[in-house]
C-alpha cells in the first residue's frame, strides 16, 4: 500500500520539485520509502512514498524501472493473485528479480500490453510509463478501493493518489466547482469520475487511461463491468450457493492474509466482519481481532457481539472504549478527506485505525458485503415501499410528495421517504438519504451562486437500468456509495494511520458470485436482508450469534452533540462570520438539533466543508 504522484507531459517538464513536495504531503500513506524517477526525455515524473508489506527489500522500491523494456511503474495497492500470475510468466519465458507484486504487474504489462489488467485480482492505482509506445498508462481496480484524482491542462497530465497532493503545485487552481458542489449537499459525497474542484477528475473504478505523450491526447475506457444477473427465482438450490460462497470468500480471505508484516481483522461485530474472522482461522492459528465502543451510548456499542466471536474462534483480540468526553477529535480526520465526504463514521474507523496500527500493518474488513448480498435496512424499507405505491396513483404520490417538500422541515423523521415517493416504479430509485433538497442547497448558498436540482439530475443518469427492484438498488449502491462514500473512509482513515485495510468481500470473484449466480430473494427482502450470508453464518459462526442485528459504524451524534467538544466545533465553525453558508439556514439548523431534529450529519456536511474550503483555500 503506497502512494503515488506525477505528470506526464508533450513538453520538457522545466520544474519536478512540487513531486518531493507533494510526495511529503502523502507521507502517512508509505513512511517506510520514498522514491522519485524522471525518464529520459524528461517528459514524464513519478514520486512514491511506500509502505512495505510484500518483499520488504530494496528490491521491490518504486517507482520500479525495467530499462531493456523502456517501462516504469508507480503503484499502489494489492495484487492478491499475484504468486499465480509470478508462477504463469515464468513458464512464459520471464524472470524476476524481487518477490513483490509490482514486479509482477510490470512484466504482464510487457507480456500481455494493456489487457494485462483483467488478470489481476486486488487493490490498485497505477500509472506506467511504455518509453517505447510514448504514452503514460493509468489504471484503478473495479470496486475502487484505491483512489486516484487527475488534472488534465492542454499538455500535461497530472495524477495523485490524493487530492491535496496536487494542491501542492503553486499553477492548479482551486475552484469549486458549483454542479460538484451540489451534489455533495444533496448525497454526501461527489459521485463518479467528477471532483469537487473545477479542472480535477477521479479515474472510475474499474477504468483505464492513456495519454499520449506526443499529442497530449487522452482516452479512458472501461475494462470491466458489473455482470449481468438474467437468474429467475432462484434457479441454484440455496445451500449449494452457500458451499460455494463459503469456497469462494475463503479462497479470498486465504489470498488476502498473505503479508510479511503482521496482520489483524476489523471485527465490529456484525455478520460480515464475523464470517472474515470465522474463515480467517482456518488459515491461521494466530488471529488477531480489534473493535472499539461506546461508553454512553450501549445503541451504538457492538464489543459484547464482538468479544462473543473472537473467543468463539480463539483470536487475540484487543478492544477500546471511548465517550464524548474522552474523545479528542482532531481536525486533521477531517483534512484528511480532502474531497469532502459525508460520513461522521469516519471518526471511530480513524480510532480504531490508529489501534490496530499500534499492533499491525495490515487489517482485514467486512466492506462490500451489505452492497454484494443486500444487507442495508433501506432495500426492505424501500422494497415494501413500493409494494404499498404500487397501489396508489401517479397523481395522489405526487402531490403528498409536493406538500411534504413544501411543509415538512428536514430533519423530520420519514421526510425523506414522503419527498420521494412520487419516483418511477419501473426505473428510478428515490433518493431516501437526501441531505439538503434543491430548494435549501440554493438557500444555504444565498446569492453565490443560482442551484438547479443538478445533482437529482445526475443521479438520476447514474441509476443502473435493470428491473428487478433489488438488483437496482445494490448495484446502484456498489458503484456509487461504496466506492464514493465506504471506500473513500477506509482509504483515508486507514491510510492517516499508515494501515492497509483490505476487503475480501471486494474480491473479483466474490463480486461476480454476488451479481451473477445470487438472485435478489436471496439478498434481500422486505422483512429481511442479506438471507444468503445468514446462511453461511449459520454453518460458520457461534449458535448464540444474532444474525438479524443491523447496527452500523457510527457514533452517538445526536447525544455527542447535546454537549463536549464536537457540539463547541459545529456551532463555532458554522456562527463564524466568514461562514459561506447563509446565517438564516444555519440557525434554523442548529436551533431544530436542539430541539430534537435529526440533523446531526446535515451539520456535519457543512461543519466538514467549512473546514475543508479554508485549510485549502479553495473558492466559489
Amino acid at each position: 500500500m503506497c502512494g503515488i504522484v506525477g505528470i506526464g507531459s508533450t513538453k520538457f517538464i522545466k520544474d519536478k520539485s512540487w513531486i518531493k513536495e507533494a510526495t511529503d504531503l502523502i507521507r502517512h500513506r508509505g513512511p517506510d520509502d520514498y522514491g522519485e524517477w524522471q525518464s529520459e526525455d524528461k517528459r514524464v515524473s513519478f514520486g512514491h512514498r511506500r509502505l512495505s508489506v510484500i518483499d520488504l527489500s530494496t528490491m521491490a522500491h518504486q517507482p520500479m524501472h525495467i530499462k531493456e523494456h523502456g517501462v516504469t511503474i508507480t503503484f499502489n495497492g494489492e495484487i492478491y493473485n499475484f504468486v499465480e500470475l509470478r508462477n504463469q510468466l515464468e513458464k512464459l519465458g520471464h524472470s524476476f528479480r524481487s518477490k513483490s507484486d509490482t514486479e509482477v504487474i510490470l512484466k504482464a504489462y510487457i507480456h500481455w500490453g494493456e489487457s494485462f489488467v483483467n488478470k489481476l485480482n486486488g487493490m490498485f492505482a497505477f500509472a506506467i510509463h511504455d518509453n517505447n509506445s510514448k504514452i503514460l498508462l493509468l489504471g484503478r481496480d473495479r470496486a475502487g478501493e484505491k483512489p486516484l484524482y487527475y488534472f488534465e491542462n492542454k499538455d500535461s497530465l497530472y495524477f495523485s493518489s490524493e487530492l491535496k497532493a496536487l494542491l501542492i503545485h503553486p499553477r492548479l487552481p482551486r475552484k469549486i466547482n458549483y454542479e460538484s458542489l451540489d451534489c455533495y449537499l444533496a448525497m454526501g459525497y461527489v459521485p463518479g469520475e467528477r471532483c469537487i474542484l473545477d479542472g480535477y477528475n477521479k479515474l472510475p473504478p474499474g477504468h483505464l487511461m492513456t495519454f499520449d505523450l506526443r499529442n497530449g491526447k487522452k482516452k479512458i475506457h472501461k475494462y470491466w463491468s458489473l455482470p449481468i444477473n438474467h437468474l429467475n427465482p432462484p434457479e441454484a438450490n440455496i445451500n449449494d450457493l452457500v458451499d460455494e460462497l463459503e469456497v469462494i470468500l475463503g479462497d479470498a480471505v486465504r489470498s488476502q492474509l498473505i503479508a510479511d508484516v503482521p496482520l489483524g481483522i476489523l471485527l465490529s461485530g456484525g455478520i460480515d466482519s464475523s464470517l472474515i474472522t470465522a474463515l480467517a482461522s482456518k488459515h491461521s492459528d494466530s488471529v488477531k481481532t480489534f473493535s472499539i465502543g461506546f461508553l454512553d451510548d450501549d445503541k451504538y456499542d457492538e464489543t459484547s457481539h464482538a468479544r462473543l466471536v473472537a473467543k468463539h474462534f480463539n483470536t487475540e483480540h484487543t478492544e477500546l472504549k471511548i465517550d464524548n468526553s474522552t474523545f479528542s477529535f482532531n481536525p486533521e480526520i477531517i483534512f484528511q478527506f480532502d474531497e469532502p465526504m459525508v460520513d461522521s463514521s469516519m471518526f471511530p474507523t480513524w480510532i480504531v485505525s490508529n489501534l490496530i496500527s499500534s499492533h499491525c500493518k495490515v487489517a482485514l474488513g467486512g466492506d462490500g458485503g451489505d452492497e454484494l448480498f443486500g444487507g442495508y435496512n433501506h432495500y426492505s424499507r424501500l422494497t415494501q415501499m413500493k409494494k404499498i405505491l404500487e397501489r396508489l396513483p401517479i397523481i395522489l404520490r405526487g402531490n403528498i410528495s409536493s406538500i411534504s417538500k413544501k411543509f415538512i422541515p428536514i430533519g423530520v423523521k420519514g421526510k425523506n421517504y414522503l419527498d420521494a415517493i412520487d419516483f418511477n416504479l419501473s426505473n428510478g430509485l428515490p433518493l431516501i438519504a437526501c441531505l439538503f433538497d434543491y430548494k435549501t442547497r440554493a438557500q444555504l448558498l444565498n446569492s453565490k451562486s443560482v442551484f438547479y436540482d443538478f445533482a437529482e439530475i445526475i443521479r438520476l443518469n447514474r441509476i443502473p437500468n435493470n428491473p428487478d427492484f433489488i438488483e437496482r438498488m445494490t448495484r446502484m449502491d456498489f458503484e456509487n456509495y461504496l466506492p464514493e462514500d465506504i471506500l473513500v473512509k477506509v482509504d483515508r482513515t486507514s491510510m492517516h494511520n499508515s494501515l492497509e485495510v483490505r476487503s475480501p468481500y471486494l474480491d473479483v470473484n466474490v463480486i461476480e458470485f454476488a451479481f451473477s449466480k445470487v438472485h435478489s430473494s436471496l439478498k434481500a427482502t422486505t422483512s429481511n436482508k442479506k438471507i444468503i450470508l445468514k446462511e453461511l453464518a449459520s454453518k460458520l459462526l457461534p449458535r448464540n450469534f444474532d444474525k438479524n442485528r443491523k447496527q452500523g459504524f457510527s457514533i452517538p451524534m445526536q447525544q455527542w452533540l447535546k454537549r463536549g467538544p464536537l457540539r463547541e466545533l459545529f456551532w463555532d465553525t458554522l456562527k463564524s462570520s466568514d461562514c459561506l453558508f447563509d446565517r438564516s439556514i444555519i440557525d434554523s439548523l442548529l436551533l431544530s438539533q436542539d430541539r430534537g431534529r435529526n440533523n446531526g450529519e446535515r451539520l456535519f456536511a457543512l461543519v466538514q466543508f467549512e473546514l475543508w474550503r479554508k485549510k485549502y483555500k479553495t473558492y466559489l
